[in-house]
């Protein structure tokens, strides 16, 4: 088993910054990449940023140059930095995993989500 844990979100004005984290244990090899997916109400869930294990970084372009995703391969941990944030930005934030489990099959694994509210 597999868990991702995250934390970090929560109510900030326009224009402020908050930074999410989001821990990944249990039954895991390796991992091949993790990112930050997020959903407002009434859309369909999106992706904010991507990172590889070679750090190789993608982002939607509504966020290029306000978010930066960084990880910690030892924590298996990334976090989402998130400045200059916008009441557009407003939604749940859910991590995502790439990962090989120690039984030897990859599978995606999501996080529980976590809020993020900016206000005008």
């Amino acid at each position: 088993q597999v868990q991702l844990v995250e934390s970090g979100g929560g109510l900030v004005q326009a224009g402020g910054s908050l930074k999410l984290s989001c821990a990944a244990s249990g039954s895991i090899r390796s991992i091949n990449a993790m990112g930050w997916y997020r959903q407002a109400p009434g859309k369909q869930r999106e992706l904010v940023a991507t990172i590889t294990s070679t750090g190789s970084a993608n982002y939607a372009d509504s966020v290029k140059g306000r978010f930066t995703i960084s990880k910690d391969n030892a924590q298996n941990t990334v976090y989402l930095q998130m400045n200059s944030l916008k009441p557009e930005d407003t939604a749940v934030y859910y991590c995502y995993a790439n990962i090989l489990t120690n039984l030897g099959y990859v599978r995606g694994y999501w996080g529980q989500g976590t809020q993020v509210t900016v206000s005008s």
